[in-house]
């Protein structure tokens, strides 16, 4: 076997291996709401419960057009913003990036657009100082503060203030719909 072999089938395996952990985390989470819907009769969860752990983010620094790149790879809409020094400094979504690039009020041509996206860096359009809950602050709390700022999703930070995930509303969705199916198959 070459070495290019060897390498395409590392390769494979580490992408086959980050699969396999996502859907375990995901399977756990669904056993952990089952086991306390069982017990209790009611849903109690917390913020880690459903979070995305370790999320893509965006750096201080980085262009429109990297962040572009980002959110069409990775399928996100919104990536909390770290400094040199792995702090929180903000959020960016992919609505502030458009907005910041295809100004209503602003003509001007595509050689623009281009420079636009070389030289504009993401603190220009981001949300500074975003708000952020704890790995344990109950969901329906972290629903009850995005329902009410009209917001899509949170970082979640640590005791030391550090980014350990993010909570937005696909997550908050998919646990309406674990915590839906759990009851129906119970009664």
């Amino acid at each position: 076997m070459s070495e290019t072999e060897l390498e395409r089938l590392r390769a494979e395996n580490a992408a086959l291996q980050e699969q396999i952990a996502d859907l375990q985390a995901r399977l756990d989470a669904e056993t952990r709401l089952r086991e306390v819907l069982r017990a209790t009769g009611a849903c109690y969860l917390e913020t880690r419960d459903v979070m995305t752990p370790d999320p893509e983010v965006a750096r201080l620094g980085d262009s429109l057009r990297t962040l572009l790149t980002r959110f069409a790879e990775g399928g996100f809409r919104r990536l909390p913003v770290l400094d040199a020094k792995d702090n929180l400094v903000g959020i960016v979504t992919d609505r502030d990036v458009r907005l910041a690039i295809n100004s209503p009020l602003v003509l001007h041509e595509r050689w623009q657009d281009e420079v636009l996206l070389d030289q504009v860096q993401v603190d220009v359009c981001m949300t500074p100082d975003p708000i952020t809950v704890s790995p344990d602050t109950p969901v329906y709390e972290v629903a009850r503060v995005m329902r009410t700022r009209k917001i899509g999703g949170l970082p979640v930070t640590d005791d030391s203030d550090r980014l350990v995930g993010i909570v937005t509303e696909t997550d908050l969705l998919r646990a309406f719909e674990n915590i839906l199916t759990a009851a129906a198959e119970m009664g």
